[in-house]
């Protein structure tokens, strides 16, 4: 199966998906990270179009959507995905994000319970202060040696084997050579807010089914994982052995099976009421 392009536009700003078509019940929604792209999810978007109607998001500032986009707040963000349900008729869908865009997930499900069936954060939490991470990122983005020569010395230096060929799927070639598609100054806006305060108010507030999948040496915290089940003590929370922060570039199958069986479960509990 492949997907199409989809094109949905919510205050004049442009958002594009990678639509995989597929079934109905439940709908899932794919949210990629910081600096990444939709194309991250094209082999879980594969395994799980022949059951879900699967559609994958380039978020504001990424990939094929708008680049400069002048709103990079998380109330943003978080209206993009509810336009991309309503405009793509997906009901009830399931959230499922890595990393900022599983932060973006999480607020969609606190801030719009009725619209979201089933939530996945893959290596994303409610977070906390952190006011030097923008620049952090800025200065790593800052790092790259863009542009790259080739798609081969672009995956070489952004991560091993499917980690580097995944984040380079996301450049685009100009005269010979392949750049970023998105500006700097946007990812690094984009985290403003993120770094000034935590969201467990949010996450305490959510009330749909929820899979948290964590790398053994992904970027979550041992206190910050404990405190959300803690919190949610029926959240249903797994590690993936020898994995990153990029977990579902490293171990796509593990994930894909993870989210069959947890998208299943969460099919045979009653739908949440409309409002």
């Amino acid at each position: 199966m492949t997907w199409s392009e989809r094109t949905v536009v919510r205050d004049g700003v442009r958002i594009s998906c990678r639509d995989w078509g597929g079934t109905q019940q439940p709908p899932a929604v794919l949210l990629h990270g910081l600096a990444g792209h939709a194309g991250e999810w094209d082999a879980i978007a594969q395994h799980l179009s022949p059951r879900h109607r699967v559609v994958a998001v380039d978020q504001r500032g990424h990939g094929a959507s708008e680049r400069h986009p002048q709103d990079r707040s998380r109330a943003a963000y978080i209206a993009d995905v509810v336009a991309v349900i309503d405009q793509l008729d997906l009901r009830q869908p399931a959230l499922i994000g890595q990393s900022l865009g599983g932060h973006t997930a999480m607020l969609t499900a606190a801030a719009h319970p009725a619209l979201v069936r089933a939530l996945v954060l893959v290596e994303a939490g409610p977070g906390g202060s952190s006011p030097a991470v923008p620049a952090e990122i800025g200065r790593w983005l800052d790092s790259w040696p863009t542009p790259f020569p080739s798609r081969e010395a672009a995956a070489a230096f952004l991560g091993h084997g499917p980690v580097g060929e995944g984040w380079a799927a996301g450049l685009e070639e100009r005269d010979g050579a392949w750049w970023p598609r998105f500006d700097r100054d946007v990812l690094v806006d984009s985290l403003a807010e993120n770094a000034q305060r935590s969201y467990w108010d949010e996450w305490a507030s959510i009330a749909c089914p929820t899979l948290v999948v964590l790398g053994q040496s992904g970027i979550i915290a041992p206190e910050e994982s404990g405190r959300m089940l803690q919190q949610r003590p029926e959240t249903v929370a797994m590690s993936v052995l020898g994995t990153g922060h990029d977990l579902h570039l490293e171990q796509p199958d593990i994930l894909q099976g993870a989210l069959e069986r947890f998208l299943r479960d969460s099919d045979e509990l009653p739908t949440a009421k409309q409002t």
